[in-house]
């Protein structure tokens, strides 16, 4: 008879009573294996194309563009890669699933200084031996090499998106818009070439952005220094008329020393004139000078006169050390936090310094070449890097008596963000962008580059908020924008320079010509070329009329570069658009990417090239340091992946704020791995387990038809949807980690699926009770995979395949659309989810009865009891509703009810006869005589399933 069965299609017959149980059955395991199993899902997907159908799903619905922040391709990936990664995946598939054509176009910067200076180690002396294409090509294949390995790396995480195409910043096509970009700002008159000081890296000898200066603490020599004054003093005050007179400074910087070429005095600040016990007179500020005689050793000095700083304006001193005559200027940047409220000037070593000397035609002369070595300075300190200069200078002050105290002190100081090395100002030739621009509103009125930028600033949504004011405040006081650096891996300056009076060549056409070429042959086409081939016949410049032409062979800034992937990308690629939906990057973009972006979007588009910005902290790990080499505290997210898989490391980005900053290890992960994602995966595999054999097409029970119990928690799903939902929405994906995780094992493991066991298992497999319960577990289940999708994309793509078929099903999860709440529960839901809350408390008061029936050996396991339960006025319409849904609840043979002034529970042994199928105990075991050890409802699931009557020896 079996034979014939198996030959039929049909299912055997169980032949034991145990094997009549609905226990679950699934393909889904709970081992996941996810270092293994992830990377055969990721190759189906490559296999059929998963991002393409992604896309062609939602092609003509609206569009949300997130424009990718491109990452250095330099080294492997780190956790900050991979948290930022991860964040902009669970939003392009939080969006698409929303239903939004959310494209995701990832990208890479590629020029700069330290792929440069890593194919300088590799290369050596024999550089020196090479041309620039050869060294660039060597660059654009270690850049390519990184593409390569981080692209893998991020494909491994389950970030989906168009990786066979990213944009790169060496392309052709992109290097010639970037440098479309620069014309635009040049031929509008933003741009000029001028001296000026600025941040300079002596060991990789370039200037520096604001944006590529890092604060550090460092060690500096602090000195005050006497410059005798030459003038009258008695113009000054009549006092001090034939007395020694003394301008009194104090610098961290003894370096700048040979550069002093004047002392600045605030014109409204009250001066002191302190008078010695040896009759040297010093100048301090009033406020300053209880601190100055202590750091000076003029603690018996005297006050013996007092001007303001007005007065000292052209007064002259003796330079401390050089045949040269100091000028007395004024400068409201003098202040009194600290010093003597005398500022000496050395105009090719800082901006303020540098517009003092310009306003009183100081030299500005810079003698610190590209090496940060001292030149045409006394044999004490020439030819010194400036660090090492410092010493000499404060001996050689000592020696010609203008010492007056030092010690060294611990401070922030700016360092290259590349090479952690101090930096210095230094005033060189550079291009610049100018920060007070002419320009026009919307409106046409008159006002600056620096201004307008600042107004967009206030019409973009920051997150948090306070990144508004940060980079409002970044762009308010910086100064103007220095695009060149003095490298070969980058974007040239495209501008010809007249051979004979350095004037730039401007002209339209001919930039116009240098970007096609640009785009037919790429940035190198400007190292291949000489000047004359690439110049018309018979150009001249504008200004001389010379006929010659040499190349700028500057480099532009690369944030000037990345800045500009709104204009290389954003407008050029057909499935996106200007502006970008959202921006999101780590803090530090405020002045690196978001700041370059707005400036140059600004500049040649009037707009902000994004309407949202939401910023990431800082990844930490458990003692709250930052992770280091020299710690050894590093999460590796490759080798996290490869021991855990790719939905750990994601789900632990889920399962932090990433607006603040963000705790991780290794131990942290494997938590997360053994606690949250197995009790996850285990919830999922009940309900997968226990809708085998349910098809919804011919088993969906519908509402109205559907037992309290599964309406009430379907109503609870529906509100889990909005709550995720809205999470998703606000970028919160903490709270819908938290949201989902508290259904799962509070709402579903420890309550609503351990209630279902005996309806599931006993009842008749196609008994409308039981197929209740499957609807809702189909629904639910239906609705939790779409809302991890976005977050454990394997897991929920694994899930998905085990779900029961339906017609039209989409391939992958990750074209699905999110639940919507009425998917789950029409209409108003209120009040059965009230009724359900008083159920709920009375089920906690009947737990505690049972428990305490249990402890006292009055009953083994709930089914063997009976529990009397007295409800009070308000509580009436929820029990009268569901007065039959009692026992289930409760877990108990028997429920009885009354009325009472307060609600109550007590527990007594269960009545009648315990079921051998079910354990029950009823009132109606054996009224089947084919099964009498079985209750009436068991007898009609053997029924159901054909279950021959046996021995009782047999069934045992």
């Amino acid at each position: 008879m079996e034979e014939q069965q198996k030959t039929s299609g049909e299912a055997p017959k169980p032949r034991l009573l145990k094997d009549t149980l609905n226990l679950p059955k699934t393909g889904f395991s709970m081992k996941a294996n996810l270092p293994l199993n992830e990377p055969a899902r990721l190759a189906k997907w490559t296999e059929q194309d998963l991002y393409g159908q992604i896309r062609a799903s939602r092609e003509g619905a609206e569009k949300y563009i997130l424009h990718d922040g491109p990452p250095y391709a330099n080294g492997q990936i780190h956790l900050g890669h991979a948290l930022n990664k991860c964040i902009k995946d669970f939003i392009v598939k939080s969006k698409t699933m929303a239903g939004y054509d959310a494209p995701y176009v990832p990208g890479w910067d590629c020029h700069g200084l330290p792929i440069e200076i890593k194919v300088d180690e590799q290369l050596g002396r024999k550089k020196l031996e090479m041309d620039s294409l050869t060294v660039r090509r060597l660059c654009r294949e270690y850049a390519q090499k990184y593409v390569d390995l981080q692209r893998s790396q991020f494909v491994r995480m389950g970030v989906l998106g168009r990786w066979e195409r990213p944009y790169l910043t060496m392309t052709d096509a992109y290097e010639a818009k970037i440098l479309s970009t620069f014309y635009e700002f040049y031929e509008k008159g933003f741009v000029y070439k001028g001296l000026r000081p600025v941040y300079w890296c002596m060991h990789d000898k370039t200037a520096l952005a604001e944006a590529e200066v890092e604060y550090e603490m460092h060690t500096s020599p602090s000195v005050y220094v006497r410059y005798a004054l030459t003038s009258d003093a008695g113009a000054l005050d009549g006092r001090l008329a034939g007395k020694q007179v003394f301008g009194l400074i104090w610098t961290t910087t003894p370096w700048t020393l040979p550069a002093s070429m004047a002392i600045a005095f605030h014109p409204e600040l009250e001066y002191a004139a302190l008078e010695n016990t040896d009759g040297a007179v010093y100048i301090v500020a009033a406020e300053l000078v209880n601190a100055v005689k202590i750091a000076c050793h003029l603690e018996d000095a005297v006050e013996i006169a007092r001007f303001t700083g007005a007065r000292l304006e052209r007064a002259t001193f003796a330079h401390p050390f050089l045949d040269r005559e100091i000028l007395g200027v004024m400068a409201d940047y003098v202040t009194l936090e600290q010093g003597t409220g005398s500022v000496h000037t050395a105009p090719a070593h800082g901006p303020d310094d540098f517009a003092t000397g310009k306003k009183y035609a100081l030299s500005q002369a810079c003698d610190v070449d590209d090496a940060g070595r001292l030149r045409n300075g006394l044999p004490e300190y020439d030819n010194l890097n400036v660090h090492k200069a410092n010493e000499p200078i404060i001996e050689l002050l000592k020696t010609r008596g203008a010492l007056m105290g030092r010690e060294d002190i611990k401070h922030s100081y700016p360092h290259c963000w590349r090479c952690h090395r101090p930096v210095i100002y230094r005033a060189t030739e550079q291009w610049f962008i100018g920060m007070e621009t002419p320009v026009t509103t919307v409106d046409g009125l008159p006002t600056t580059y620096r201004q307008k930028a600042l107004d967009e600033i206030a019409k973009v949504t920051w997150d948090p908020s306070w990144g508004q004011e940060r980079i409002s405040n970044m762009i308010a006081t910086r100064p103007d924008w220095c695009i060149s650096r003095q490298r070969i891996w980058g974007v040239p300056i495209a501008v010809f320079l007249c051979q004979k009076c350095s004037a730039p060549l401007q002209d339209a056409k001919i930039n116009a010509t240098a970007v096609s070429l640009f785009e037919r042959e790429g940035a190198d086409a400007w190292y291949r070329y000489p000047a004359e081939e690439l110049l018309p016949a018979g150009t001249s410049c504008g200004t001389c009329g010379s006929t010659e032409f040499r190349k700028e062979m500057d480099i532009l800034d690369v944030w000037f570069e990345s800045g500009a992937s709104w204009n290389a990308v954003l407008e050029t690629e057909p499935e996106l658009r200007f502006p970008a939906d959202l921006y999101t990057e780590g803090g530090d973009q405020h002045r690196g990417w978001f700041h370059s972006s707005l400036l140059s979007s600004v500049g040649i588009r009037d707009i902000a090239p994004y309407k949202y910005v939401a910023t990431s902290g800082w990844t930490l790990d458990e003692q709250r340091r930052a992770f280091s080499k020299s710690l050894g505290n590093g999460v590796d997210p490759v080798a996290v992946m490869d021991q855990l898989g790719g939905d750990i490391v994601r789900l632990w980005v889920a399962s932090v704020d990433f607006r603040e900053d963000v705790i991780a290890s290794v131990p942290l992960m494997k938590r997360l791995a053994e606690e949250i994602y197995r009790k996850l995966r285990n919830t999922f595999r009940f309900l997968l387990g226990n809708l085998d054999g349910f098809v919804p097409a011919e088993d969906e029970v519908a509402w109205n038809d559907m037992q309290p119990l599964d309406k009430y928690m379907l109503a609870r799903a529906a509100e889990l949807v909005k709550k995720v939902r809205a999470s998703y929405d606000a970028f919160e994906f903490h709270r819908a980690y938290h949201a989902i995780n508290e259904f799962g094992n509070a709402e579903l493991s420890a309550f609503y699926l351990d209630v279902l066991k005996d309806r599931l298992y006993t009842l008749a497999p196609k008994s409308i009770e039981r197929r209740s319960a499957q609807t809702a577990i189909w629904k639910i289940t239906e609705a939790l995979v779409r809302l991890t999708a976005p977050v454990l994309s394997f897991t929920a793509d694994e899930v998905w395949e085990h779900m029961p078929p339906v017609e039209g099903r989409e391939s992958s999860v990750h074209i699905a659309f999110f639940p919507k709440p009425e998917d789950l529960a029409p209409g108003d839901t209120s009040r059965l989810i009230g009724h359900w809350a008083t159920l709920l408390s009375l089920r906690d008061k009947a737990l505690l009865t049972l428990e305490a029936a249990r402890k006292e050996k009055q009953i083994g396991k709930a089914l063997e009891a009976k529990v009397n339960l007295s409800y009070d006025s308000s509580q009436a319409d929820a029990v009268t509703h569901h007065i039959a849904a009692l026992p289930e609840l409760f877990n108990t043979s028997e429920v009885e009810v009354s009325a009472a002034e307060t609600s109550s529970a007590t527990t007594a042994p269960a009545t009648g006869t315990k079921c051998d199928r079910c354990w029950r105990y009823t009132h109606d075991v054996g009224t089947d005589s084919r099964w009498p050890s079985v209750c009436a409802r068991c007898a009609i699931a053997l029924e159901a399933v054909g279950f021959e009557p046996m021995t009782a020896e047999a069934n045992a």
